[in-house]
């Protein structure tokens, strides 16, 4: 089976093919449950995380808002689900709340062993080595760099590509990173890895970045 990480660019939905590859990779009995750093009204927003999902036969979502529930807690329910889906929201605070607590090696064995992982804008940045935090996506407007899940190593992204115009960023971050892969994706846009490999990709616009250039390779 291997590992499997899809990453997209902005908040849920599902993309309508990624949907269905997930669903697809979903072969043990549990809940998918998703990881959600509270904020008001964050309630009534996971129907837009499940939505596509439900729609493709999947009924059962267990969701773990961060940080009230207890750490303890949130790996028993992590070690009995199907799959994983890491919100989005301020990125800062996921990493806090997750990638810089035991949650992190819960995350890290469930995708070793195959659960498939989804990470949505602030929850595809922190699955990767190195987070990397545009000064748009900070109250200080400063860029921050910090570790990630590691899930997948020597790729990087930007996302909210278009939308919030990042090519400057990415371009420091090929510029900063230059042994790894960088990609710029656009809101309602994913990318699928199989075993670290980008496999597929369905949206608007996925861009391949470099320092001295941007190539649109999807969309």
């Amino acid at each position: 089976m291997g590992q499997h990480l899809f990453l997209f660019g902005g908040g849920p939905p599902f993309t309508i093919k990624l949907a269905q590859r997930f669903n697809n990779l979903i072969h043990k009995t549990g809940p998918i449950s998703i990881l959600v750093v509270e904020r008001d009204g964050w309630e009534q927003y996971m129907p837009n995380y499940t939505r596509a999902l439900e729609e493709r036969g999947l009924q059962h979502f267990s969701f773990i808002p961060l940080p009230s529930t207890p750490i303890k807690n949130v790996t028993n329910q992590l070690n009995q689900s199907a799959g994983i889906i890491i919100g989005g929201g301020d990125t800062s605070k996921y990493a806090d709340y997750i990638v810089d607590t035991r949650i992190a090696e819960t995350i890290q064995a469930r995708y070793a062993a195959g659960v498939p992982v989804a990470g949505f804008s602030a929850g595809a940045l922190i699955s990767l080595e190195h987070c990397v935090i545009s000064d748009q996506d900070r109250l200080e407007c400063e860029r921050a760099q910090r570790p990630g899940l590691g899930l997948l190593k020597q790729v990087l992204i930007a996302v909210h590509f278009s939308q919030w115009r990042e090519e400057a960023h990415a371009k420091k971050i090929a510029a900063t990173f230059t042994d790894s892969t960088v990609y710029g994706i656009d809101e309602n846009t994913g990318i699928y890895f199989h075993n670290g490999i980008c496999t597929e990709m369905e949206g608007k616009g996925v861009y391949l970045v470099e320092e001295a250039g941007l190539q649109k390779i999807h969309g």
